[in-house]
């Protein structure tokens, strides 16, 4: 894709590990520094959400 056809609010980032997040059992976990650069939140229940978010928890049913 050219670079002409790219949105203009979308900047190229490189990601940084350690800094913008790190992997833990081979997933990426992003980090509170990261989430509030990218400045929003996703609402999909990041561990260091800086937003506050957190995704409800559904009861357990017994049988």
């Amino acid at each position: 894709m050219p670079e002409s056809s790219l949105k203009p609010d979308r900047q190229k980032t490189e990601l940084v590990e350690g800094e913008d997040y790190y992997l833990e059992q081979g997933r990426y976990v992003f980090t509170e520094s990261f989430l509030k650069k990218r400045g929003y939140c996703c609402q999909s229940g990041c561990r260091h959400c800086p937003y506050g978010f957190r995704k409800p928890v559904l009861p357990v049913k017994k049988d």
